[in-house]
């Protein structure tokens, strides 16, 4: 989870300094329709990145022979009720104490249709395991039937070859219910396109859709060391003895995980981002139209904080009572929380639009402070997720190895003619993904800065709304000639990608997106 701001002391960085000023090259969505961001930072509803009719052209002689992905699951709703029911308890006393401003009455209605949507989130929906926090929306699930649908009108050859032969579909996720629920509703659009894929795709457990048909590690749907690596643990990885591979992957996991928790640079680091100079007086610019001036004063004070304790209870469309619990951890103590609450709100908001019909969050959070937080959240993310600082000697990326190595391996299997897959499909979380597109220094802002420098966005490229919005996906294509040369073609979000500037002597003839396998694998020092 993200640490949210907790104090307004004096800032010792420069982070965000230029909050105000405009960030000309990235203050706009990476989508080809130049629309402003909404700065929902990793929590971005996804958009393909580019035109399918505008891809380069394959060369000539060349056919595609394989594709695989790896993609974040789609837009969700609130991992479990904590900033909803938090406000909610500060909301009703500011309703006990008429300190709500014609606004902050509105919000009140809004709380409740939050945490009811998310208590609900998949009620009744075919796919869904079990309905509540956590789950995908329905923006995540088209994302995901949207993005398979474009694989198939991409490679529409490569997808018919397989539905005759016997080449499978191999589907692996985390194991997390959201990845499974991507992964599920990612082949149902390939079996509703294609009916014959059904019995391509392996594990079957990937080609229902019902409840009780659960992937597991035993029918190799799940793989958490390639899909869940940045949390492995004893009690879940270590029942079975370890290959040497699984083994550098769960040493590196344990290296990271002590990173995050131990490592006094890191922690030195995110205190100096929680401690912004601007933050209480852009919390203040968030809370006034809301709430009266006296009841804001009196945020942290005793008796004015304000947690997710208690209970809310929702009626199903069947009539029953529904009731979800507060583990009473999520405090707002300060205007700061408070803000910073609404803005986590305000962002998940943004995939959920089906299930909060009218609700409106962007009436309470003005875009210059929608802005502040996604780029505090940035920052956050960039540490212990991406690129991180060049001190922390690639802990962050060196988690992804194993799936990096695993990219390779697939196309390995191609040019050796022991392929049995025409395509491999994973499905896992941004913890996953992020990390994975930092090993291989993509999109030019991968770049670790030294410890003296604080991440802005004045001053890295790295944005989370770019690197991993909902369903984030990278996908390669595989093409052989009759010669047995293979090329290999990156997409990022739909979008043709370069890789690392150092491999462009990689690139097939005068193509700008086609790389000569070997001399890629070459570039990236694969063994």
């Amino acid at each position: 989870m993200k640490m949210l701001l907790k104090s307004s002391v004096l800032c010792v960085s420069i982070l965000l300094a230029a909050c105000n000023n405009d960030d000309h090259q990235h203050n706009q969505s990476s989508t080809e329709t130049g629309t402003p961001s909404k700065y929902y930072q990793t929590k971005t509803p996804y958009q393909p990145q580019q035109n399918l009719n505008k891809y380069e052209a394959i060369p000539s002689g060349f056919q595609p022979v394989f594709t695989e992905l790896v993609a974040r699951h789609g837009s969700r709703g609130l991992s479990s009720i904590k900033y909803d029911l938090a406000l909610y308890n500060l909301w009703k006393q500011a309703k006990a104490e008429q300190a709500l401003t014609p606004l902050g009455e509105q919000l009140g209605a809004d709380l409740e249709s939050m945490m009811k949507a998310n208590i609900l989130l998949g009620y009744g929906v075919e796919g869904i395991r079990q309905f509540g926090y956590g789950n995908e929306s329905m923006t995540g699930i088209q994302e995901h039937r949207g993005i398979a649908d474009r694989l198939l009108q991409r490679l529409p050859e490569l997808f018919k070859t397989a539905s005759t032969q016997p080449a499978s579909i191999l589907v692996q996720s985390s194991g997390v219910d959201r990845a499974v629920d991507s992964a599920k509703f990612f082949t149902a659009e390939l079996i509703r396109q294609q009916p014959a894929l059904k019995a391509q795709i392996t594990p079957a457990s990937y080609t229902s859709l019902a409840s009780s048909s659960v992937p597991s590690v035993e029918d190799g749907g799940v793989d958490r060391f390639k899909l869940y690596f940045h949390s492995l643990n004893p009690d879940n990885d270590l029942a079975q003895p370890l290959s040497v591979s699984q083994q550098a992957i769960y040493d590196a996991s344990q290296a990271y995980q002590q990173f995050e928790e131990d490592n006094a640079d890191l922690a030195s680091k995110l205190a100096e981002l929680a401690t912004h100079h601007q933050a209480e007086q852009i919390a203040m610019n968030v809370l006034k139209p809301i709430f009266k001036p006296e009841f804001i004063q009196k945020l942290g004070s005793a008796g004015y904080s304000f947690s997710n304790s208690g209970t809310y209870t929702v009626t199903a469309p069947n009539g029953e009572s529904i009731t979800e619990k507060g583990k009473g951890k999520n405090t707002i103590a300060s205007a700061v929380d408070a803000a910073a609450y609404l803005y986590e709100l305000y962002s998940i908001a943004g995939g959920m639009q089906t299930e909060l019909k009218n609700v409106d969050f962007d009436k309470y959070m003005p875009v210059e402070a929608a802005k502040f937080y996604a780029e505090f959240n940035d920052a956050n993310d960039f540490y212990s997720k991406g690129p991180s600082f060049t001190e922390s000697d690639k802990v962050t990326s060196a988690i992804a190895q194993g799936l990096k190595q695993d990219l390779f391996k697939q196309v390995d299997a191609i040019v050796e003619k022991q392929q049995t897959h025409r395509a491999v499909l994973r499905f896992a979380h941004a913890e996953i993904f992020i990390p994975l597109a930092t090993s291989l220094e993509l999109l030019d802002m991968m770049q670790p800065l030294p410890l003296r420098q604080t991440y802005s966005y004045n001053g890295s490229a790295w944005r989370g709304e770019v690197v991993s919005p909902m369903a984030a996906n990278l996908q390669w294509d595989i093409y052989q000639n009759k010669q047995g040369t293979t090329l290999v073609k990156m997409f990022y979000n739909e979008k043709e990608t370069l890789f690392k500037p150092s491999c462009n002597y990689a690139r097939y003839g005068n193509s700008r997106f086609y790389y000569d396998y070997l001399k890629l694998k070459q570039c990236y020092q694969i063994q």
